[in-house]
Formats: C-alpha cells, structure tokens, sequence
C-alpha cells in the first residue's frame, strides 16, 4: 500500500510493505505490533479520529511514521534528522492517513483454504 501526502507543502510517500515490520524492529528495537496497539489505544480505527491523547505515545507514532516515509525511500535520513526538514509537521492531519498502512500489516489478506 502507498500514499503521498502533503506535509509542509512537499509531496511525502508513504509505503507498507511485508518488510515494514522488520524495518521498524531493526531501526528502533522495538516491537512494531505491540506499538501498533498501544497507538490504537489512542484513536478510534474506525473513524481514524484520535480519542483518547493520554493513550497517544508520539515517539511511536513518529518512528511508525518515519519507517513508512523510509520503505519508499530508502536513501531518508535518520529520523531525528528527517523530521528537523520539516517545519510543520501536523499530527491531527497525518494520523488517520496512515493508520490504514499501519494496520494493514495485521490484517490477513488471504483467505484461509482449510475446511
């Protein structure tokens, strides 16, 4: 799955791909999955809309973020650096555009053949 968004006024692609997973377990340490859930804690799946900002962890949402921009392009610098190029970078708008990518890495696309 890809999207491009407008974030600063620059074009900015987003990718999710079976590698994404991996990507963010290898830059961050972290367990993508367990991440995923705890941000889901914070927005609403079904109306993308954040509901609860106390839930909301924005390291994480930021490094799912980043690893999204980094699977499309992997010539992108180290987060830190890559989100100082941007003056405005707004949450509320980017959320519920890649929640989608996000949780389309934990929803089956195949249909179970098994009777």
């Amino acid at each position: 799955m890809e999207k491009i968004l407008t974030i600063d006024g620059r074009q900015v692609k987003f990718k999710s791909t079976g590698a994404f997973l991996l990507r963010y377990k290898a830059q961050f340490g972290r367990d993508a999955i367990q991440d995923i859930f705890k941000l889901s804690n914070a927005v609403d799946l079904k109306t993308k809309e954040l509901k609860n900002v106390e839930a909301l962890d924005l390291e994480v949402f930021y490094n799912l973020v980043w690893t999204l921009a980094k699977t499309a392009d992997p010539n992108l610098p180290p987060p830190m650096e890559w989100l100082d190029t941007f003056s405005e970078f707004p949450l509320v708008e980017i959320l519920p555009e890649v929640m989608d990518m996000i949780m389309s890495c934990l929803q089956p696309t195949a249909t179970s053949k098994k009777k």
